[in-house]
């Protein structure tokens, strides 16, 4: 674990129902405990239709979660250079809310070191959505997050608050039943 940053106050948020701002791979993102019922109601309370993805530090985790990671995904997972999210139609072990459409959910193996410390030390996966309100920019880093987004969370991540590097979407595949990648956002 890197010690250049805090993650003791990030992590008692999570830990007590919280929603935490933080950077990812990606943007920057409002997560939770993905097993906190209450601290999930609150998440999707800020953009009620998104879609939660669920950071996972390793696909260890992942198959903690899924009932089977393929090989080929297995593959991608190693060799893709981009944040990488993968809808799986057999899921275990998650809430309901978490659901796409009550049997699916979107998984990232996050590159972020930061982020699979975080997610380290919790001990169980994040659920997140990108950290934007309908209309904005998309936060690709800190100083395009609203500040109404920062005073609803419970807890603002200090690390990284002032990079100017811009993140973007991560790149969300499926596999088909043929086997086949159906690459769903690119």
């Amino acid at each position: 674990m890197v010690q250049h940053y805090d993650l003791a106050g990030a992590v008692a948020t999570l830990e007590n129902s919280g929603v935490i701002l933080f950077p990812t791979d990606t943007l920057w993102s409002i997560g939770c405990d993905v097993s906190d019922p209450v601290a999930l109601k609150r998440l999707l309370r800020f953009r009620p239709s998104a879609s939660l993805e669920i950071l996972v530090n390793s696909v260890d985790m992942l198959k903690e979660y899924v009932a089977h990671v393929h090989p080929r995904i297995e593959t991608l997972l190693v060799y893709h250079v981009r944040p990488l999210t993968i809808l799986f139609d057999k899921v275990r072990q998650l809430p309901v809310d978490v659901l796409v459409n009550g049997r699916s959910a979107a998984f990232r193996v996050v590159q972020d070191e930061y982020c699979r410390d975080l997610i380290g030390a919790l001990g169980r996966p994040i659920a997140s959505i990108y950290a934007w309100r309908e209309g904005s920019t998309l936060p690709s880093h800190f100083g395009a997050v609203s500040s109404d987004v920062i005073e609803a969370v419970d807890y603002v991540t200090k690390f990284r608050q002032g990079e100017k590097a811009h993140g973007e979407p991560s790149v969300m595949v499926r596999l088909t039943r043929k086997d086949e990648f159906e690459f769903l956002r690119e």
